[in-house]
C-alpha cells in the first residue's frame, strides 16, 4: 500500500491528531506512534518536532506532497502541515514508516 493510501486509511480507521500544536502536545506525552509533516511544513516547526521526537523517540515521515496536499488527503478543506498518528487502525503506515 502506498504512503498516501495508508495515510488516508489512518485518519478513516484509526486516531489521528491534525496540527503542529495539538501534535507537538501528543509528542510530549509520548502518545503518538509517528508524526507525519508535509514537504513544506515551516523549518522552525520541523526544528520542534526533530527535538521533541528524538526525545520522546517518535519516529518522523515526511509527506512528499505540500501542506495543501496532506489536507485534501485527509479530507480537509485546509492544508495540515502536520499530523500525529496515535493509533493507526487498518493502515499500514507504521510499517511504510520504518522501510522509508
Amino acid at each position: 500500500m502506498d504512503l498516501a493510501r495508508s495515510i488516508r486509511m489512518a485518519v478513516d480507521t484509526g486516531k489521528v491528531v491534525i496540527g503542529s500544536q495539538l501534535s507537538i502536545k501528543q509528542v510530549l506525552t509520548g502518545s503518538p506512534k509517528l508524526v507525519v509533516v508535509s514537504s513544506n511544513c515551516p523549518t522552525s516547526v520541523k526544528m520542534d518536532f526533530d527535538n521533541y521526537c528524538k526525545k520522546a523517540s517518535v519516529p518522523i515521515l515526511v509527506y512528499s506532497g505540500t501542506s495543501l496536499e496532506l489536507g485534501t488527503l485527509c479530507g480537509k478543506p485546509f492544508p495540515i502541515s502536520s499530523m500525529a498518528i496515535i493509533e493507526q487502525g487498518n493502515s499500514d503506515i507504521l510499517s511504510n514508516s520504518q522501510s522509508e
